[in-house]
């Protein structure tokens, strides 16, 4: 069914892209950035690391393979609003459950289609992430003003915490499938995790208490973990302070740590170093980095717009005194930091997503890394 009712994309500089609607209709405010993924849009709309933000797909077609519930990386789709170009009039899957725009409607996400989205994309380049609004429906109608007024009236994504909304409500456990050969037990802090995240610590052999974002480090210790890892997220990790300073204490305590993508740059602020603000960030399936030990390239799914401020070529010693630092991987398009390695405490992060479901698996092997480090942790305790 094609719809006709009208829709607007409205960015904060003044610029319209008309179209029509798409999933439900109304009117969604965010910042608008662009995702380059060929295909992974069902786990796309379902990362919580896109909360507050509306999404431009950058590939045209959307829609062809419907959706399932397999293929959910949450409970629920969490962008503010989506944009794209042609949505697919079929759906032709055979492990399709249902079609996207039936979703979108009910999740209540507003979106727009027939847009120009290469020539959005290329202005989102060209200029950065903006605040937008997406209106559809008797939306799209009031003024255009009024429009504008709304769409710069709200907050920027720089200075936003958004831990407190994608975060799990009530801790639970994830117990490890590895057969009868227990790894340990890791303490994830929920900032707004992935399941394939849970699903390849528990494949590692970890039980993985999932916790919510504002738990205690007296919390923690109770449970008697052997690791503790900070999952990814949205907002701006300079807003979350308390997270920063539960994970200096945890590093003191000796815990092994691993962060991906949001835990990369809290554990950069945990160090000591700034994080800042990238243009308009890197989203898609399809990022280059080089590892910096071994000079191979591996071909990342990344989805930041902060990124933490390190030098690339040295070793530095951290600023909070956790001993040296080097940078682990390097992005390949702009030299932005992609990791971290802590060369006197058992702890490193990557700013890419090695349990990325949609798109590549180069840097699943980081899991590995991950058990290695917490196995030798555990067996240099045992000797004490």
């Amino acid at each position: 069914m094609i719809r006709t009712e009208p829709a607007v994309l409205v960015l904060e500089d003044g610029t319209r892209y008309e179209g029509f609607a798409y999933g439900a209709t109304g009117e969604r405010l965010g910042e608008v950035v662009f995702t380059t993924g060929m295909t992974g849009y069902q786990e796309t709309l379902s990362d919580p690391s896109f909360a507050g933000q509306i999404v431009v797909q950058t590939a045209p077609h959307i829609g062809n393979t419907g959706v399932n519930a397999t293929d959910m990386e949450s409970d629920r789709f969490w962008v503010a609003g989506y944009v794209v170009r042609d949505p697919s009039r079929v759906v032709s899957n055979f492990r399709a459950e249902g079609d996207l725009e039936g979703k979108l409607k009910q999740e209540g996400i507003v979106g727009i289609s027939d847009v120009d989205t290469r020539a959005l994309t290329r202005r989102i380049r060209n200029v950065g992430a903006m605040r937008g609004g997406v209106f559809s429906g008797e939306a799209a109608a009031t003024d255009a003003q009024a429009q504008l007024d709304k769409v710069r009236a709200q907050p920027e994504m720089a200075g936003r915490y958004l831990s407190d909304v994608v975060t799990t409500k009530e801790a639970y456990v994830s117990k490890q499938t590895l057969g009868d050969t227990r790894i340990g037990s890791v303490a994830l802090l929920d900032l707004g995790v992935k399941r394939a995240t849970i699903w390849n610590l528990n494949t590692r052999g970890f039980d993985v208490h999932v916790l919510p974002a504002d738990s205690t480090a007296d919390q923690v210790r109770s449970l008697g973990v052997d690791a503790i890892f900070y999952s990814n997220g949205p907002g701006d990790p300079e807003a979350n302070v308390e997270q920063v300073e539960l994970l200096r204490t945890l590093l003191n305590d000796g815990y092994p740590f691993m962060g991906i993508c949001f835990g990369n740059q809290l554990l950069g602020r945990a160090l000591g170093f700034d994080t800042y603000k990238l243009p308009f960030g890197h989203r898609g399936v399809n990022q280059p980095v080089r590892d910096t030990a071994t000079n191979r390239v591996e071909i990342t799914s990344q989805n930041h717009g902060f990124a933490v401020d390190v030098p690339v070529d040295e070793t530095v010693d951290s600023p909070a005194g956790f001993g040296r630092v080097e940078v682990s991987h390097i992005g390949l398009n702009d030299q932005v930091v992609e990791g971290l390695r802590c060369l006197d405490i058992p702890a490193f992060s990557v700013q890419f997503h090695p349990e990325a479901a949609s798109g590549p698996h180069d840097a699943a092997p980081l899991f590995d890394r991950f058990r290695d480090m917490v196995l030798e942790a555990s067996s240099k305790k045992s000797e004490k």
